[in-house]
């Protein structure tokens, strides 16, 4: 059974600094994009951003851009998540999730984790 399990979150003062991974098992890792959503609490998930199978092209989310970088070790079945100048409104529930090309679109990913809260404090 394919597992990505999400880790790195937690609480942090504004314009701290988290790196989130991603973990995954039980998957051809290297053929499958990875993506970063996040869901605030009555919102809906949201893309953030996203990541090529080699790790050669990456996708962010306009309201992240320059603050958001994603990343990958391909041999460690791994990808990154590095937030900087953290903000009160990145505070949420933050999935990775796989599948065959980067979208905002939730429904091609295949695979989800189960997210890791990060809470930002003003």
């Amino acid at each position: 059974q394919v597992r990505l399990v999400e880790s790195g979150g937690g609480l942090v003062q504004a314009g701290g600094s988290l790196r989130l991974s991603c973990a995954a098992s039980r998957l051809s890792f290297s053929s499958y994009a990875m993506g970063w959503f996040r869901q605030a609490p009555g919102k809906e998930r949201e893309f953030v951003g996203g990541i090529s199978r080699s790790g050669g092209s990456t996708y962010y989310e306009d309201s992240v851009k320059g603050r958001f970088t994603i990343s990958r070790d391909n041999a460690k079945n791994m990808v990154y998540l590095q937030i900087n100048s953290l903000k009160p409104e990145d505070t949420a529930v933050y999935v990775c999730a796989a599948g065959p090309l980067v979208t905002a679109a939730k429904s091609t990913y295949a695979y989800w984790g189960q997210g890791t809260q990060v809470t930002v404090s003003s």
